[in-house]
């Protein structure tokens, strides 16, 4: 059985049931069904239009469902005859399926869940496991996203903004689990920037790429965690970095300043130092201003402390640190850092424990276990 490609057929046959009438959640229960059958009878190996094969099994489950359910009589009606066997449309829906995920009566980690779900192929354990939830929660989230979204005409779907929220937390998941969705969610952030003239959409294809080129670098053979001022910047990907800062300048140069540009900027600078003591901070600094400018993210504002602490010194983004929540994600890591930086090693060790202890990941939670256990034993 050949489960890669019947996931990278998962949203192909969902987008066509889509076109021809059904609604997302039915197209997607249709699907799944249709994929049990193939895992039962594909023993031997696809048949020879393994696509047409979804397609048609999938429309008669819909169709199955459609007549079983008398609410549904209506959308039967309109769903017309059964097709008959035959290829299906080799169009890529993926995309499209992002701005119905994306639709306006879901909120954006609801959006963000069915897109995992429905699309990336992500079991709901596998989302759970990265949004730190119980599976059940997950569960309940994914099935009330479902619900929401079967109940709503798909005339309107997601905006632009909403679709590229989306495109970016998925880019962020892609890393973890068993599945990556990153390189899809920068081949998606392509295709869409050459169909609009975005400068947003730009910035955030931009970001994707100057993050992605130093992924060979943020993790040792060991699976260690690789913080950015240790990594090997031999194994940074400069025709990638290349191609970033190709497509933020020319997003920056239509004068029409977004987070995401923003957000690449600082990429960008980060990309640009051969050594981690050649790194601009003072514009990092300035960039970060910016960005708080932009969204008064709180996140924005916890990373600037660290970027002040690195132009200004220790105690000045200790300062900066001061004026947050202490409950934010990652106040205590940073907090340990700058606390290092200032010489106390005896907070530091402290504060990298308790960040261990709501560590997102366990790469994140090993490391900061092993900070804190180097700070203890010198």
């Amino acid at each position: 059985m050949d489960e890669a490609l019947l996931r990278s057929l998962t949203p192909v046959v969902i987008g066509v049931l889509v076109r021809r009438g059904a609604d997302f959640a039915a197209a997607e229960d249709a699907v799944q069904e249709a994929l049990v059958e193939a895992v039962r009878g594909w023993r031997d190996g696809p048949p020879r239009d393994p696509q047409g094969w979804l397609v048609t099994v999938a429309w008669r489950k819909f169709l199955d469902a459609a007549r079983a359910d008398t609410a549904r009589r209506g959308r039967e009606a309109r769903a017309g005859a059964e097709p008959p066997p035959g290829p299906g449309a080799a169009v890529d829906d993926t995309l499209w399926l992002y701005f119905l995920c994306a639709h306006p009566s879901l909120s954006p980690s609801s959006a963000v869940a069915l897109t995992l779900r429905a699309v990336g192929g992500l079991t709901t354990r596998q989302i759970a496991q990265a949004y730190m939830v119980p599976e059940a929660t997950m569960a309940q989230r994914i099935s009330r996203a479902k619900r929401t979204v079967g109940n709503v005409r798909f005339d309107r779907p997601g905006d632009v903004a909403t679709v590229l929220r989306v495109l970016y937390l998925v880019f962020n998941e892609g890393y973890s689990g068993d599945v990556d969705l990153a390189e899809e969610a920068i081949r998606l952030t392509r295709r869409l920037a050459a169909m609009i003239g975005h400068e947003e959409v730009a910035g955030l294809l931009a970001l994707m790429l100057l993050h992605h080129a130093r992924r060979a670098a943020r993790t040792g053979p060991d699976g260690r965690l690789i913080p950015l001022a240790e990594q090997d910047r031999s194994l940074w990907d400069t025709r990638m970095i290349a191609e970033g800062v190709r497509v933020l300048q020319a997003a920056l140069a239509r004068d029409r300043l977004g987070e995401y540009q923003a957000q690449a900027a600082i990429a960008a600078l980060h990309a640009d130092a051969q050594t981690a003591e050649e790194t601009d901070w003072v514009q990092i600094v300035e960039w970060y201003d910016e960005l708080v400018r932009i969204t008064g993210s709180p996140v924005a504002r916890l990373n600037r402390a660290v970027a002040v602490g690195e132009a200004d010194g220790p105690r000045a983004g200790l300062a900066a640190l001061a004026e947050l929540d202490p409950a934010l994600p990652r106040y205590a890591a940073v907090a340990a850092y700058l606390h290092e930086r200032d010489g106390d090693r005896e907070t530091a060790a402290r504060l990298y424990a308790e960040a261990a202890r709501s560590a997102p990941s366990l790469p994140e939670r090993d490391h900061l276990i092993r900070q804190a256990a180097r700070l203890r034993s010198s």
